[in-house]
């Protein structure tokens, strides 16, 4: 882990920033695979009959479901924070953590 004391409040933010995209693009890169591979998991399940009908059958959607339950968690924990706890929460929690601290170092 790297030593944040010796950067700036615009630098901090900065690494703050790199995270945070990381994480989208991490959930992105996720939700891509997930579309890509259930498409081909459902293609492969399809059978055609002869006279131009094709059965599917609900059962092979349970890879797609419980995957999509993955993907829905992952997205919560990227998305959510900001929504139930604001922009600015993490920065204020971050300065009232210091602030305890440098409380504790005096005492």
């Amino acid at each position: 882990m790297s030593n944040n004391t010796n950067l700036s409040p615009d630098e901090i933010k900065y690494q703050q920033a790199i995270k945070r995209v990381k994480k989208i693009k991490g959930f992105y890169t996720h939700a891509v695979v997930y579309v890509v591979i259930n498409i081909a998991l459902i293609f492969s399940k399809i059978h055609f009959s002869g006279n131009g009908n094709w059965d599917f059958e609900l059962r092979d959607l349970s890879t797609a479901f419980f995957w999509g339950i993955g993907l829905l968690a992952h997205g919560l924990s990227v998305f959510m924070p900001t929504m139930i706890m604001g922009k600015d929460w993490e920065e204020r929690k971050i300065k009232e953590l210091m602030e305890k601290e440098k409380q504790n170092k005096w005492e």
